[in-house]
């Protein structure tokens, strides 16, 4: 799978677990100051990246400021499923 593949479906993932199309466009903006996301919702989206892609990101294993934007969950699971 490549970068693409993974931003493409990452983003789709998102989009429908934050029932909101912005995902696709401020992929900066915090998920959870911007009310996209909340606790059940982001283990939601760890459940959909480990159905996904193979990628088990525990709860416990990355601070919440490492994966509060569409970007920096992008990030995560390309340096896991990549490496």
């Amino acid at each position: 799978m490549t970068e693409e593949e993974i931003e493409k479906r990452t983003l789709e993932l998102l989009a429908e677990v934050c029932d909101d199309e912005v995902v696709y466009e401020e992929r900066d903006i915090d998920l959870f100051e911007a009310g996209l996301l909340d606790s059940m919702a982001a283990i939601e989206v760890l459940v959909g990246i480990e159905e996904a892609f193979g990628v088990e990101i525990a709860p416990t294993e990355v601070e919440r400021e490492e994966m509060n934007s569409v970007n920096k969950i992008i990030h995560q699971i390309v340096v896991r499923a990549l490496a």
